[in-house]
């Protein structure tokens, strides 16, 4: 069962190397002659294909989208393939709950009012993502049909004085296929919840996504979901959720 019953659901975007990562991969699975141009010019420039970067407005801010709240399900939950995609995906993320209401919050304010974490899953129709996107509307089926989280909720003081140096992992069918970290976020957690309060009330229960933590997809591993697969995503400290895809 769910550790809480999320009121909402923003998902945001912290990490840059996994957009570079996950651009990459996106290209390289359904642009295949581009993507060989990009290689070109990676490997003589030896730096990021310039629209492999998050837009300029990353830097300025923290970006972020609403997701479906109402779709999200215990980490144990079998799930079925989805019947509107042939590219599904997983995104390993670390959830923040909110325990206290905010508004127009300073940093310390909003980093008092975490109450605790859980690992998140963001799941995604890759296929589907780019034409939404770029209807100038956001994530729509691609995100808005699943999403999981952990069991267990683990509490702010267990996890906030390591927030930057948690491990992370990717199984699949037993295999190792990634570690990673929380390391390199672009802003503070404190300073993205009081951003995400400005002119606008925040509620405890509400779930915020730092964003997929670097190589925590298959988009960026290249091992995108099939059926029958196992998968398990752990963050260190926080928990693990294991889903088997039928």
């Amino acid at each position: 069962m769910l550790p809480f019953q999320p009121r909402s659901f923003r998902d945001c975007m912290l990490f840059e190397q996994h957009w570079i990562q996950a651009s990459r991969g996106f290209v390289r699975r359904f642009m295949p002659g581009a993507f060989r141009i990009t290689q070109l010019y990676e490997g003589i420039l030896r730096r990021p294909f310039p629209a492999f970067r998050p837009p300029a407005l990353w830097k300025q801010q923290p970006i972020y989208y609403f997701s479906n709240h109402l779709t999200i399900v215990p980490g144990d939950t079998p799930v079925k393939y989805p019947s509107h995609t042939q590219a599904f995906d997983y995104e390993l993320e670390l959830g923040i709950v909110l325990a206290k209401p905010l508004f127009n919050a300073s940093p310390d304010e909003a980093l008092d009012a975490i109450g605790g974490f859980v690992v998140l899953n963001d799941f995604s129709a890759r296929d589907i993502q780019r034409p939404e996107m770029q209807s100038g509307f956001g994530p729509q089926k691609c995100k808005h049909f699943i999403s999981s989280i952990s069991q267990t909720l683990t509490t702010a003081d267990e996890v906030l004085p390591r927030i930057n140096t948690l491990t992370a992992t990717v199984h699949l069918n037993g295999e190792l296929i990634t570690t990673t970290s929380t390391a390199n976020m672009r802003y503070s957690l404190g300073s993205l919840l009081a951003f995400l309060s400005s002119a606008e009330p925040l509620f405890p229960g509400e779930l915020i996504g730092t964003g997929t933590l670097p190589g925590g997809c298959g988009m960026e591993t290249g091992r995108l979901l099939e059926r029958g697969d196992t998968l398990r995503l752990a963050i260190e400290g926080v928990g693990e959720l294991s889903h088997t895809i039928v």
